[in-house]
């Protein structure tokens, strides 16, 4: 019936869409609805309301922003980016994980152990690798505006604490839509598969899966420390967010208001991170409060992490090309 709802909004978005500019005839405004699946409480939200502002006034109201959080239109990141891409909503805010599935390229970034720090993967992502990788997406119908925080991603489960690969060993697991992810944790030992985020609380609840992973603050705002209790905290990754736009609407706006968005997305990049980070901190405090064990893990357990991925890189190797791997590297040293 959840499925059924969600396919009735998606369609009658889709066929409103169909045949007309998306704009208020009456009040003359372009409308840009952005549709994520996180909540409220998130920072990607509570700074994507800092956005609407900063559109609008920049705009004169010639622009009009309208949120959809919670996964109120899409029960899935890939749901949003294809509305995204066929211009049934104009904006997301996806687990960049996704986007791989629509650009190969982004595989890339869901590789084990990339970065060592934040400033690092701000270095990448900021800079002409991460520039590229946006600007890839065209190809797509999509138009990467910048790359904002989610954050780096630990393990989170109902059996124990995670200290080393073989912890995971035959767990229930759940991925993001990356096969480069899903590969992960099966080279963990994981029995791991992909699930949509929408529906991962009831999954979690009811025993379909043992286990996932991500950032502190997902864990917390969607309140899955209710049905799990243990966070490890092994940062296998570090994985960026991206506001997203449909490239054709996009390139339809007058050249002041592309300026608009963009400067408007540079903000939500800087702020977005700032709070992301501050809400991480924060949230851990929070989780040990509430009962979740939370450990951490050696340096030496942390290779045992590393060297199981091997096998991984040299597989998305053979996929993307050592070039595109190299330069993230090269990347990282410069």
């Amino acid at each position: 019936m959840r499925r059924l709802i969600y396919f009735v909004l998606a369609l009658v978005m889709m066929l409103g869409a169909c045949g007309r500019p998306n704009e208020d005839e009456a009040s003359g405004k372009t409308v840009i609805r952005m549709a994520y699946l996180v909540s409220p409480s998130h920072s990607s939200h509570i700074v994507a309301e800092k956005f609407v502002e900063q559109v609008e006034r920049e705009s004169d109201g010639r622009l009009e922003v309208e949120l959809y959080p919670s996964g109120s239109l899409f029960p899935s990141d890939r749901e949003a980016v294809e509305a995204v891409q066929l211009g049934n909503v104009e904006m997301t805010i996806p687990a960049l994980a996704v986007v791989s599935s629509f650009n190969q390229n982004f595989m890339v970034l869901d590789l084990p152990f990339l970065f060592d720090n934040h400033e690092e993967a701000y270095k990448v992502l900021d800079g002409e690798f991460g520039q590229n990788l946006l600007d890839d997406l065209k190809e797509d119908n999509l138009k990467g505006l910048v790359f904002a925080e989610n954050g780096f991603r630990h393990i989170t489960n109902n059996k124990g604490p995670i200290y080393e690969p073989s912890d995971l060993e035959g767990l229930k697991f759940r991925t993001l839509e990356s096969p480069v992810q899903t590969d992960i944790f099966k080279a963990f030992g994981a029995n791991a598969s992909p699930f949509a985020f929408g529906e991962m609380y009831t999954a979690l609840q009811q025993g379909t899966y043992d286990a996932m992973e991500g950032p502190i603050s997902l864990y917390y705002t969607s309140n899955l420390y209710e049905v799990q209790d243990y966070m490890s905290l092994v940062g296998q990754y570090y994985m960026p967010t991206a506001l997203l736009m449909n490239d054709d609407f996009y390139q339809g706006l007058p050249e002041d208001l592309q300026t608009v968005i963009m400067d408007a997305s540079v903000m939500f990049r800087e702020e977005q991170r700032e709070l992301a980070r501050q809400q991480d901190e924060e949230y851990l405090q929070v989780l040990k409060d509430e009962g979740v064990e939370v450990n951490e893990i050696t340096e030496a357990q942390r290779q045992k992490f590393i060297e199981a991925t091997e096998p991984v890189f040299e597989k998305y190797d053979r996929i993307l090309g050592n070039d595109l791997i190299e330069e993230l590297f090269e990347a990282t040293e410069e």
